[in-house]
Order: structure tokens, then sequence, then C-alpha cells
């Protein structure tokens, strides 16, 4: 398999009251392109600073990330931001829809930051909620919409510049057992076919036992 992101010696600490605290432990770690990895351990340890690291939502206190080969924390905000925007989709546990516009107005969004037009971005919107089974919700918004459906506008917000890879950090965590299935399962689906790399961050082992790889953490360590 293609490496797509290498990390390599991540460490990441905050300053806190007498003492840093050290999240991230020398954590070095390949992910491929196209795979569908669940990163998995206690509360604490590290999962979602890891999460936010490789989506360059904050950086390391030392080490590198690689995608492509390329050191992206060698680049300066603004080079950064476009790169983040380009590549990477994020999905959390919740939502963060936008109460007042409807599901494909939440959708177009990251179209409408980067610049595309208002029709293109509503065509495109129009599509890729259709391929997540929202053709027939597209004007309601966030509060006429089950919370399965709700997540379903961010998995479709978070595809929208057809990211390379999708990072989610609990994304099925608000939701009871079989929408949550239904979630999961709609995320393998896009794996397989658009071939889109997925880290999930989960609790659940049942669905991380659906992935091709699980990456376990303990004390800000892969074990």
């Amino acid at each position: 398999m293609e490496i797509f992101i290498r990390m390599n010696n991540l460490n990441k600490t905050f300053p806190t009251p007498g003492r840093e605290l050290h999240v991230l432990k020398d954590i070095t770690l390949d992910l491929y392109r196209g795979e569908m990895a669940a990163i998995m351990g206690p509360s604490g340890v590290g999962k979602s600073t890891l999460l936010h690291i490789l989506g360059t939502l904050d950086r390391p206190t030392s080490g590198n990330i690689f995608y492509d080969g390329k050191d992206i924390f060698s680049l300066k905000n603004d080079a950064l931001s476009d790169f983040r925007n380009k590549t990477i989709g994020f999905v959390f546990q919740f939502h963060h829809l936008l109460p007042e516009f409807n599901a494909v107005e939440n959708t177009m969004m990251p179209a409408l930051i980067s610049g595309i037009n208002q029709k293109e971005a509503y065509k495109r919107a129009e599509a890729i909620l259709g391929e997540v089974g929202l053709s027939n919700r597209l004007l309601h918004k966030p509060g006429e919409l089950s919370g399965g459906e709700q997540q379903r506008v961010a998995v479709a917000r978070a595809l929208m510049l057809e990211p390379a890879v999708v990072l989610a950090d609990e994304p099925t965590g608000n939701l009871d057992t079989q929408t949550g299935e239904e979630l999961f399962r709609l995320l393998m689906e896009l794996n397989d076919k658009k071939g889109i790399t997925f880290i999930i961050v989960t609790h659940n082992e049942h669905l991380a036992s659906k992935c091709k790889r699980i990456i376990r953490m303990l004390d800000g360590r892969i074990v």
C-alpha cells in the first residue's frame, strides 16, 4: 500500500501551572492512501489531540507530519490553511451545523468560503447530499432533521471539496446504536467507492472492528 501520511516523532506538550503536560509522546506512524483506520484508547490518552494535529488545526511541539512526502508544518499559516481546506475534511461528535441554514446551505459552506460560485456550490451540495441519502431533505434546517440526518449533513459538508482524507472524532458518539451503525456503514461505503482515507477516533469496539486497522493509544503513545 502507498504511504499517504507519515508522522515522525510527534510530541505535543501544553503548559499548566507548575509543570508541562506531555500529551503526545514520540508518535511515529504511517497511514496509507485509501485506508480506513480507527484510533482507540481510554479518555485522555491524546486521541483528539493527535487528530487535531493530523488535521493541521494545531501544530506539534516537535516532530513532523508528511502528506505525500511534503512536510506540512514547514508551511506558513496561510499556505497551511489552504492545504487544509483542499485536502482534509472533518466530522466531529457534534455536527456544528448552522441552525439558520438548511441542509444544502450548510453543505455548501466550505465551497463558498473557498471561492466557488454559488450555482456550482449548490449543484455539488445537492449531489453529495443525494449520495448520503438526503435527497428529500435538502431544504430542511438542522432543527427539522433527526440526529442521524444532521450527522449525514456534516459528512456531506466534509466531502464538499473532495478531500483526500476525512478525520472523524467520535462521529457516532451522540447517536443511538442503530443510527450509529447506519452512519458508520455510510463512511465505509464512501471509503470503498471514493477511495477517501478515513481516520476515525472512537470508543466503540464494535464499530472499530469494521475498520481495516485499529491503532491503539495509551499514555500519549501508540501501542
